[in-house]
């Protein structure tokens, strides 16, 4: 809602001034001015980049469409998903290959929907949890080898961000391309005899393209570069959760402290407080206190008369 809202108040102010301006929209539109601008920026990105790079691309673009914020209820499966394991693992490695060995089948994996929908982070965790099975590792050597891999998937990740805000970047360039050979265009009509009006409207329709590369940079591909990048910092926020339960519970806290550890790192905007994960864990354990009747002073405790008769 947000990003169509921003799409609506950048169209109207930029179009809606032009015409209040006393412009006409026929003027501005230009089919092939914008084919030559966006099919070299298009031509641009396929050249520049792999073929990996262009799907995760793809993708983020569709994940900012859909918009799904991690909200609470994100957090909640993923914490709520790792003390599991943190109590399966502590039932021996048997009881956690069943899980992490065939994540979509299992029934502790298939309480939280939310998190099967996201490959990168159920692989961390899977991975993750089967490097901890295979051996002994301190928690300094599990640290370690985490920060690697979480730099090294971060800078994946950011990868198509940064692709598309070079491209933005070469925009206005691409526009100046449209509007030189629509320039020459217009000069070739001055050898074949055409009028000064004709002319001047072939330069206005060559200008135009001009206006459409730097619309495009800063109007369109930067925000939305501007939005992968944001959407790359929130998925990176839960790996670092999971990286930071992983870590304390190597170094021998029980999965309660792991599990608050890792809570500590989740966004401020969708972050729950500790009183709210205790909650969410007496739920799932089952223990959730019953309220006991308030004693009355008539109310005696056994044995209470015959020390008071003594």
């Amino acid at each position: 809602m947000q990003a169509f809202v921003g799409i609506l108040i950048t169209l109207g102010c930029v179009f809606g001034g032009f015409m209040l301006h006393g412009g006409s929209f026929k003027v501005i539109w230009q089919p092939v001015e914008l084919l030559i601008i966006v099919g070299a920026g298009l031509g641009a990105i396929v050249l520049g980049n792999p073929r990996h790079v262009l799907s995760e691309m793809l993708l983020q673009l569709r994940k900012l469409v859909r918009r799904d914020h991690r909200g609470q209820e994100f957090q909640r499966q993923l914490l709520l998903l790792m003390y599991e394991l943190l109590q399966a693992a502590s039932g021996g490695l048997k009881a956690l290959d069943a899980h992490v060995e065939a994540p979509q089948d299992s029934v502790l994996f298939q309480r939280y929907p939310l998190i099967l929908k996201q490959p990168k982070l159920l692989h961390f965790i899977v991975d993750n949890f089967r490097l901890m099975a295979m051996g002994k590792i301190s928690a300094h050597e599990l640290e370690g080898v985490l920060e690697q891999e979480l730099e090294a998937i971060h800078d994946e990740l950011l990868q198509p961000s940064r692709s598309l805000h070079k491209i933005a970047e070469a925009m206005p360039g691409f526009g100046i391309l449209a509007a030189v050979l629509g320039i020459v265009m217009a000069m070739n009509t001055v050898a074949e005899g055409a009028s000064t009006g004709e002319i001047a409207v072939m330069v206005a329709a060559a200008m135009v393209g001009t206006f459409i590369g730097i619309f495009f940079c800063y109007g369109v591909l930067d925000p939305l570069s501007n939005m992968m990048k944001q959407l790359v910092t929130e998925e990176l926020a839960a790996l670092e959760s999971v990286k930071v339960v992983l870590v304390t519970h190597v170094a021998g806290k029980p999965p309660l402290l792991a599990i608050d550890a890792g809570r500590r790192l989740v966004q401020l905007n969708s972050k729950p407080s500790f009183v709210m994960l205790e909650g969410w864990i007496e739920q799932l354990n089952g223990k959730e206190a019953a309220p006991q009747p308030r004693r009355r002073a008539t109310d005696r405790m056994p044995g209470e008369g015959d020390r008071r008769a003594a």
